[in-house]
């Protein structure tokens, strides 16, 4: 099993993921755990059609755990700049190459041991 870590270093609300990532390793040996960019082939990851995920997300207070592609907000494709996480796992479950996701979602602002914490809950179940 493996996770995907998302984000962006230099943006403190998006770096969260990122922050946890070693420690994560430390506490999960037996995990993969990957920083990732979702400019990469996103494709090439997935493992029996399921991707695994943890991510910074916008408008929550504690974290959560999707697993429904359709809890992820898609907004208007006007370049490649608007062509996001949440638009590349919707196309490859639209062609049949993603059938499972598991995203561990993580409130913005959220204190790094806290979220630490709950991560640990969250995979460890």
């Amino acid at each position: 099993m493996k996770f995907l870590i998302f984000g962006n270093e230099i943006v403190e609300q998006d770096n969260l993921a990122l922050k946890l990532m070693l420690r994560l390793k430390e506490e999960f040996p037996n995990i993969g755990f990957k920083e990732f960019d979702p400019t990469e082939n996103l494709q090439a990851e997935i493992e029996y059609g399921t991707l695994n995920i943890i991510d910074v997300v916008q408008g929550i207070q504690k974290p959560i755990i999707i697993t429904n592609i359709n809890q992820l907000r898609q907004d208007k494709v006007y370049s490649m700049h608007d062509f996001d996480l949440g638009f590349n796992l919707k196309l490859l479950y639209k062609i049949g190459k993603l059938k499972e996701i598991f995203i561990i979602g993580l409130p913005q602002n959220m204190n790094e041991e806290k979220a630490l914490e709950e991560v640990k809950k969250i995979i460890a179940n």
